[in-house]
């Protein structure tokens, strides 16, 4: 079953790529270029999934640039394509992002002052992730309609694959991590680097600047085929999801052939 998940995510970035290379060299369709940044929160083994300190403190930063194929649009006219429903409602967007972050335990348990809360407040992680990826934005108003100033916002949602670089690393304020490791996570560390592929899930909306210029807001989802983003993995009942990342970024976009 891992297989075919995996088999059907490489098929899809290639489909989308594919398809964005072919149409950007015959030059027909209109091409977009941007760049996005802001706040990340991880979701993972450190602090406790459902505690608000956990969830709003296990933070970090992400840039990106980002790419985009416009079916709605033909560069070589200056014109608009065919009037079909997807044209005018789909983008594609190629992503490369690169995000950093800080990780604590947080919760009931660390903030006791017992040997185990002392563990869990000295044990600090961090991690280090490039995704690379392609998503399907889909825009429920027109989006030729927009690019007229018919209206100054185009909300949108997105689907999309990323292929995941990470390196995780992990260290305790008290000493040596093998000697200072809480007993849920003996033999659950690891530093080493790796990859592996994230789902994205993503609600935004552009705002018309200017005609070859859009500022965007999104707010996007991932989820990652592993638990070892963070470097950490257990098998304890409480370990229930592979790690997660929420991501809100704001960017500008700028229509390289308007």
């Amino acid at each position: 079953m891992a297989y075919i998940y995996k088999s059907l995510q490489a098929l899809i970035l290639l489909v989308l790529f594919g398809n964005a290379t072919s149409f950007a060299q015959v030059g027909l369709l209109g091409q977009e270029i941007g760049i996005v940044a802001g706040p990340v929160a991880y979701y993972t083994d450190y602090g406790l999934r459902y505690n608000m300190e956990t969830n709003t403190s296990n933070t970090g930063m992400g840039i990106g640039i980002v790419y985009y194929v416009n079916f709605a649009y033909r560069a070589d006219c200056n014109c608009y394509t065919q009037d079909t429903y997807f044209n005018d409602h789909f983008r594609i967007r190629a992503e490369l992002d690169y995000h950093w972050g800080e990780l604590h335990h947080f919760g009931e348990l660390s903030r006791q002052k017992t040997d185990a809360g002392r563990l869990l407040r000295g044990m600090v992680g961090s991690t280090k992730v490039t995704e690379l990826g392609a998503h399907l934005e889909y825009y429920p108003f027109s989006i030729r309609d927009y690019t007229a100033y018919a209206y100054p916002i185009a909300p949108f949602v997105s689907l999309g694959f990323n292929f995941v670089d990470y390196k995780p690393y992990t260290y305790s304020t008290l000493g040596p991590l093998e000697d200072n490791l809480f007993r849920t996570f003996v033999g659950g560390v690891s530093q080493e680097r790796g990859s592996t592929w994230s789902m994205v899930l993503g609600i935004g909306t552009r705002y018309k600047l200017a005609p070859s210029s859009d500022l965007v807001a999104n707010f996007q989802w991932r989820y990652y085929d592993t638990d070892w983003i963070d470097g950490l993995d257990h098998n304890n009942p409480q370990d229930k999801f592979n790690d997660m990342m929420f991501w809100f970024n704001l960017g500008y976009i700028y229509y390289l052939n308007f």
